[in-house]
């Protein structure tokens, strides 16, 4: 990706994230990134491309501040744990990027445009926890009852709402991450990640 558009989507993610979707006028994205109105159509052809595309940003960037030490293979429960707790972190990506989407997530509601690629994004994101825990029920350290599907689905959908209510002032950060510790031995049997 060339450093112009980087730089616009970069922009673009700050801006919803400050202003929301309906604060994101191109003209502004333009001078907040540093380019003309006519560099960033040639980049993304209208608002609901550049909109596109910064999902796709937000989405990259988040596998990067996720990215657990436990290895995938050898502790397929500990890699999957510590990948949802990383989503809640009191850093400006993830505060930004949390944010901005949430805020394309409540969108989408009013604008279906959005709703193909944030399903399509949401299920990568659920597929690869529902396989982590085949993975440790594999290794015995999930029971076989458990429903991988359901339970990734309830993990990164309560995730996504601890979130909002943190951001939001609803919970403070370590109770958001006390819950889902919770959620976790919930959902996954045994203790919380870090603690056993």
């Amino acid at each position: 990706m060339s450093d112009r558009r980087t730089a616009i989507l970069e922009a673009a993610a700050r801006v919803i994230a400050q202003r929301g979707i309906r604060g994101l006028r191109v003209e502004e994205l333009a001078e907040e990134a540093g380019v003309s109105t006519s560099l960033l159509y040639y980049h993304f052809r209208d608002r609901a491309g550049v909109l596109a595309h910064t999902l796709e940003f937000i989405n990259t960037r988040a596998e990067r501040y996720t990215d657990p030490t436990a290895d995938p293979e050898t502790d397929p429960r500990g890699h999957l744990e510590e990948m949802l707790l990383l989503e809640l972190q009191d850093t400006p990506a993830v505060i930004e990027n949390s944010t901005a989407w949430g805020e394309l997530r409540s969108t989408a509601v009013f604008q279906p445009e959005l709703r193909d690629q944030l399903r399509t994004t949401t299920a990568r994101w659920t597929d690869y926890a529902s396989d982590l825990v085949r993975r440790a029920q594999r290794d015995g350290t999930v029971p076989p009852e458990v429903s991988p599907d359901d339970t990734a689905e309830r993990l990164t959908a309560l995730v996504e709402g601890l979130s909002k209510r943190w951001l939001s002032g609803s919970l403070t950060l370590d109770r958001a991450r006390d819950l889902l510790r919770g959620a976790l031995t919930a959902e996954l049997g045994g203790p919380p990640y870090g603690t056993g």
